[in-house]
């Protein structure tokens, strides 16, 4: 099985501070509120991992690994 990493960098210009938020308040306030988002091209990329790094990756996010590799590659 492969693993890939992904990294978005999304711009967002409102006229308040911003200090957290989810991803659907994100989305339904760059869509239908009053911010302004958009993608930044130049740090998007693919970057394929080894299950080690994949586990390393998921925990640092604070998620547990077996959600995404289960307890074997296919």
């Amino acid at each position: 099985m492969k693993y890939y990493r992904n990294v978005y960098r999304f711009e967002v210009l409102s006229n308040e501070p911003i200090d957290s938020v989810t991803l659907e308040q994100l989305s339904y306030e760059v869509t239908e509120g009053h911010w302004s988002g958009v993608f930044l091209d130049n740090e998007v990329y693919d970057q394929e991992c080894t299950r080690e790094e994949i586990t390393k990756l998921l925990l640092a996010q604070g998620s547990d690994p077996e959600f995404l590799i289960g307890e074997e590659d296919d």
